[in-house]
């Protein structure tokens, strides 16, 4: 599967009433009706925060949320883009030019990632123009991935135009890498699981080399998600590239500790394999070579043996120049304790003991406590939230994607399913008058859904 291209669906626009509309603007925007239609999904991390940018496994499934967009390619080499939602503007810019801003998050330039990943794979000088209209489902800044759905959305948009073709697993890592063009340095489990997805199952994504396996999730309980209505876009502040640079120093004084070469390590993953321990001794090889209290830039510089100037030129990035403390003793703790939930939880679903759901529950809650106190990507919205769910039903109950605001995922028996989404609405939404953009779902059940595709009008 994961060798094949995304595949390529013909429909009738007719009969799907998201399309037919998308058509109708489309040709109301440009004068002209599309040539194909491409989606992308959204997803929802299950278990695993923060640590696919460390080299481990993460447990994440598809929703139905996702980027759908009309695309018709023209003669001239201008990239016009438009969006169905009035607060977007809409952008064009000449598609042999292609500057991405890093300091502004801004919606088009996540096309333009996806744009220029596949100009640059296939060192391509010139490309063709087109016209886009992007319609999303997917509520922003909500830790469901709706930034890298329109990455890979538009890098399969690229490659269809040119007539190209690339597996799913090499436009995952090509979308992955493009995605760091506006300065987030992310590990490529949103990536992977937009390619890569399949209905009715979510999947176990695994790094270097990048692979997926399927994961059976139990009956008799449903994953419900449910959105804190607190925006947070990891491309705007630096919260989220701190961590990834506390994980990277953490992985060095760690390899350094153990006698091992540091330069040139950059994962936890890696100090791991290099010794050939178990994530258990890991956890326990961080109590003894780190400390609680936090590091100061001169103290790591101390501890590897380096000058503060090589420090910032050589292993910080640019937005991480001016952070002052690193906590790298809870931030290893959470990663390596969070990768071993993940292999606990696909046990658990292989093996299908009679408490199953009990026991993924615990794994959930697990990790949400790890998120807020060791790598403190929580906010009290999300602590509230999640507190709300268990309250009302739900076996575990964790904050989903990057934190600091988004979702929840909760894992709910099938039978207290009604009950829970009500008390969870008036509990959480009405009696705080809680409100997102209108259309964007705040609370909802899901299920396992299929990667990107390509649409043709039949």
């Amino acid at each position: 599967m994961a060798t094949e291209s995304p595949p390529t669906c013909r429909v009738q626009v007719a009969e799907h009433p998201r399309l037919l509309k998308l058509k109708e603007m489309f040709n109301s925007k440009f004068g002209s009706v599309p040539k194909f239609y491409v989606r992308a999904p959204g997803r929802v991390n299950i278990i695993g925060e923060h640590i696919d940018y460390c080299g481990y496994s993460v447990l994440p499934m598809a929703v139905e949320q996702d980027i759908l967009i009309a695309v018709e390619p023209v003669k001239t080499n201008t990239l016009q883009l438009s969006n169905t939602n009035p607060l977007y503007p809409d952008f064009s810019t000449s598609a042999n030019d292609i500057q991405i801003d890093k300091t502004k998050p801004v919606w088009h330039n996540y096309f333009l990632c996806g744009f220029k990943g596949i100009q640059e794979h296939f060192g391509l000088s010139k490309l063709p123009g087109m016209n886009c209209l992007v319609d999303g489902t997917i509520p922003p800044s909500s830790g469901l991935s709706s930034s890298s759905a329109l990455v890979c959305c538009a890098g399969l948009v690229t490659i269809t135009i040119l007539g190209m073709n690339l597996s799913k697993v090499e436009l995952a890592e090509i979308c992955a890498r493009s995605e760091r063009y506006i300065g987030t340095e992310g590990g490529g489990m949103d990536q992977s699981i937009s390619f890569l997805a399949e209905e009715g199952t979510a999947k176990l994504i695994e790094f270097s080399p990048l692979r997926a396996t399927d994961v059976k999730l139990p009956s008799g309980a449903v994953f419900v998600i449910a959105n804190s209505c607190v925006e947070m876009n990891k491309a705007a502040t630096s919260h989220f590239n701190t961590r990834v640079m506390e994980c990277r120093l953490a992985a060095k004084l760690l390899a350094k500790y153990k006698g091992l070469q540091w330069g040139q390590v950059l994962r936890l993953e890696e100090v791991q394999a290099d010794l050939g321990v178990s994530l258990e001794e890991m956890l326990l090889i961080t109590e003894d070579a780190l400390h609680p209290e936090p590091y100061s830039p001169e103290e790591v510089c101390k501890c590897l043996g380096i000058s503060l100037q090589e420090f910032r030129t050589q292993i910080l990035s640019p937005n991480t120049q001016d952070v002052l403390l690193f906590k790298l003793y809870q931030r290893a703790k959470h990663v390596f304790s969070e990768a071993s939930r993940v292999l606990q939880f696909k046990k658990i679903c292989e093996e299908a003991p009679g408490n199953t759901v009990e026991l993924l529950g615990e794994l959930m809650n697990q990790s949400h406590v790890s998120c807020r106190d060791l790598y403190e990507c929580s906010c009290p919205e999300l602590d509230q939230l999640v507190d709300i769910c268990r309250t009302f039903g739900a076996q575990g109950s964790r904050l989903t994607g990057a934190g600091w605001g988004g979702c929840t995922v909760s894992l709910v028996p099938t039978d207290k399913l009604p009950s829970f989404l009500a008390n969870v609405h008036e509990a959480y939404y009405q009696r705080s008058d809680r409100s997102l953009a209108p259309g964007n779902q705040r609370l909802f059940a899901t299920k396992p859904g299929g990667g990107a595709l390509v649409f043709l009008e039949a």
